[in-house]
């Protein structure tokens, strides 16, 4: 066996020194749009510090009920978020080079009924900020930088989250299905002037949950009926985006209490639940959801799309 320093002259001596490149993920100069942003412990969040520390400028679309609320969580003096928003890797601070106010219920502002229209919020983002759908999104994000080059999906909402599959009302479950599922559409076909035929593959990643393919309690509101939709509009999209150079993926994320997930009310019984069972019997930290989406969207995944990758401590694998 050659000792450290015998190791290293072999080396030298064989001609490889710089041919060994490091692992490639560096996001230099990439777009991220990332949408759902609504506070520091969100998946959102994690993922964008995440894409920050590989490299990339970061936008955010923003409910417009929520801007100003986002926007004090980057802002805020106190401790906590301070901590929220240093980055892990290479130092520094999460940095956002725009928000902007999105609505992923409209496709257009045409689409905007007048009860929206009128109200105070919607009005005094429409003077501040111009066109909050989609497409007026997608549309200043194009102009202020000229390419998207990763989209993220983490946009999920049921009025009526609480309620069991037969009380759920028809409006209700529309607009778990419009808002959860469509949006990944409505978002993609907006973004294709921006992220189409680029000689490196251009990302979108969703966030969807197990419910989509098994009955979990206490997800109601016809949430697990969306992600569901989710999931087989993800891979319908890999088809159709696919032949335009952009990949398609969803990362099944385990149960994990976010302020929004609280809304579920049974959120900690589902991730006890689960920590119990799994392989790796605990739950699952949002970081670990970041490096798995920052994984997808780097050349590492250059030939995987279509796909639904589990971080959920191997819990989708359990019979009982």
């Amino acid at each position: 066996m050659l000792d450290d320093e015998s190791y290293w002259e072999c080396f030298d001596n064989c001609g490889l020194e710089g041919e060994f490149d490091m692992i490639p993920i560096d996001f230099s100069g990439k777009v991220a749009l990332v949408t759902g942003v609504g506070d520091s412990d969100s998946f959102a969040w994690h993922i964008s510090k995440g894409l920050q520390e590989a490299g990339a400028k970061l936008v955010w679309a923003v409910h417009p009920r929520m801007l100003t609320i986002v926007e004090g969580f980057l802002k805020g003096t106190a401790q906590e978020d301070i901590e929220a928003r240093t980055l892990r890797r290479g130092g520094g601070t999460l940095a956002v080079e725009k928000i902007l106010p999105c609505d992923v219920s409209f496709d257009t502002l045409a689409d905007v009924p007048e009860a929206t229209r009128t109200d105070r919020r919607y009005q005094r983002v429409e003077r501040e900020h111009g066109d909050y759908s989609i497409e007026g999104m997608m549309k200043k994000v194009g102009e202020a930088f000229g390419r998207i080059d990763i989209l993220i999906h983490s946009v999920a909402f049921s009025p009526e989250i609480t309620k069991p599959a037969w009380e759920v009302s028809r409006q209700a479950y529309m607009t778990a299905m419009s808002i959860s599922a469509y949006s990944l559409t409505g978002l993609c076909r907006a973004a294709l002037p921006w992220m189409a035929d680029k000689p490196e593959s251009t990302s979108v990643v969703s966030l969807t949950y197990l419910a989509g393919e098994r009955v979990v309690p206490h997800y109601g509101g016809g949430m697990g009926s969306a992600k569901a939709a989710l999931q087989i509009d993800t891979k319908q999209l890999a088809l159709n985006l696919g032949r335009r150079n952009i990949r398609v993926n969803t990362i099944s994320a385990g149960p994990y209490a976010s302020r929004a997930a609280k809304a579920i009310g049974k959120i900690q019984d589902m991730i006890n639940y689960a920590a119990e069972r799994s392989p790796l019997p605990r739950g699952i930290k949002p970081e670990e959801v970041a490096d798995a989406c920052v994984y997808l969207c780097s050349p590492l995944a250059s030939a995987i799309t279509g796909q639904v990758l589990y971080v959920d401590c191997g819990y989708n694998v359990m019979g009982v």
